[in-house]
């Protein structure tokens, strides 16, 4: 049966559960992977289903990790086996210093090494029985360029990807050389097949698929399907309850919500307002919400799991996310906590930016405001705020959108299929 090796930035990573659950999806399908991630966060808190993950994993970033002694052995060791690549590939590192502009987190450098450690690993596989046959690779730009490398090295296929930030911030000419060595580029926004077509050549865009990342419909099923108030909630006063997720960090807008909710307070709207998340802004969050006399109405109880979270999404009246484009190009594609709300029978409140209008049908499944405008974002959740049959009516809306549109299981036998197609070597 074919092996797919998986090249990943970082795993197990809270903010990216999107990933794990593709992986179990496909494990669930009988598709046999084997997980490369270049780093592993140490983050304190793990996705439950992550112990679900059957396939082995190997860091790339054990390449320099056991010393300079074992990498240049690796060096010598491909050298040796397969000269001709390893000259080409030594070459195409040194003369190209294009590769380390636009978005990266590693030097082309580091990659090479990863890509030399990831050939010795395959090689290893393969003796033991266990081959690896395709790679696909997530995120368009280090594991991308990982992937191609291990292709110069020793041959094998791949396909990548390619999601938001990764995607606009690398060079054009970089892409487009990924994608025409590739044998498919997937992407999850329509929004950066519009991107696509600006900047990839005609004769590669056939190459690119959109596959929407899908959710786990019988994990996040809505609160008319799963009762989960207690006595005490069900006969206590009820206060709207607004839910936010995500990393604490610039795009997520997070500022712009707590002025909107100001604004709410303001205009006498009970209400609460939990942002679940945590990150590098969350000191600047906490201080706006003490300035702007927000301590009793919103709260940031810090990142928790998928598992932690479901219950407060079926208790939750409406979910916000304030996203927008950063100065240095930052940005969503298609948010899965805005997926996953609105499979909970959640109506959203958000912005008009990137891949969120093809999920959010403002005044269909929920509202959509401008990015910055905070004004429009406190407008918005205020209509919803003063109006629980619309709210109803479009929480019907938002779990029948996911159903019909990104279900984790069709997305998942989209990809087994495209890597059924994948030939072993390119």
């Amino acid at each position: 049966m074919q092996r797919i090796g998986y090249i990943i930035r970082s795993y197990p990573r809270l903010s990216q559960t999107f990933i794990v659950n593709e992986i179990l999806a496909l494990e669930q399908l009988g598709v046999q992977l084997h997980l490369f991630p270049i780093t592993n966060p140490h983050e304190p808190i793990v996705q439950t289903q992550v112990a679900s993950v059957r396939a082995p994993i190997d860091y790339l970033e054990q390449a320099r990790g056991r010393g300079p002694a074992a990498l240049r052995r690796d060096h010598l060791a491909l050298l040796r086996a397969a000269p001709q690549r390893y000259a080409q590939a030594r070459a195409y590192v040194a003369w190209r210093a294009d590769l380390d502009q636009g978005y990266a987190t590693a030097t082309r450098a580091e990659c090479f090494d990863q890509a030399v450690y990831m050939a010795a690993l395959l090689r290893r596989e393969a003796q033991v029985g266990r081959p690896i046959s395709h790679l696909h690779a997530h995120f368009a730009h280090d594991p991308t360029l990982i992937a191609l490398l291990v292709q110069q090295l020793t041959g094998i296929s791949f396909s990548f990807t390619a999601h938001a930030r990764d995607l606009v911030q690398i060079p054009p000419h970089s892409l487009n050389e990924r994608i025409d060595r590739a044998t498919v580029m997937l992407t999850c926004s329509a929004t950066n097949l519009d991107y696509v077509g600006q900047v990839v050549p005609t004769r590669l865009r056939s190459k690119v698929r959109l596959i929407h990342h899908g959710v786990n419909l019988h994990g996040f099923t809505p609160r008319w399907e799963y009762p989960v108030l207690s006595v005490d909630e069900q006969s206590a006063p009820s206060v709207p309850r607004i839910v936010s997720v995500g990393r604490l960090v610039e795009k997520k807008g997070f500022p712009d919500l707590i002025r909107a909710c100001a604004e709410l307070k303001r205009a006498g709207l009970p209400f609460h307002c939990a942002i679940y998340g945590e990150g590098p802004l969350e000191g600047e969050l906490r201080r706006l919400i003490g300035t702007l006399g927000l301590v009793d109405d919103v709260t940031l109880p810090g990142a928790c799991s998928q598992q932690e979270l479901i219950p407060e999404l079926r208790r939750a009246d409406l979910f916000a996310l304030a996203s927008f484009v950063t100065d240095d190009g930052d940005r969503d594609g298609v948010p899965n906590v805005l997926v996953e709300a609105m499979a909970c029978g959640l109506p959203v409140v958000s912005t008009t930016v990137a891949g969120i209008p093809e999920l959010v049908r403002s005044g269909v499944n929920g509202l959509l405001v401008p990015p910055r405008d905070v004004a429009a974002l406190a407008g918005a959740l205020a209509e919803l705020l003063r109006d629980p049959e619309r709210r109803a009516m479009m929480a019907q809306t938002a779990r029948r959108t996911v159903v019909e549109h990104f279900d984790l299981q069709a997305a998942a036998r989209q990809i087994a299929a495209l890597f059924a197609r994948s030939p072993a070597t390119a």
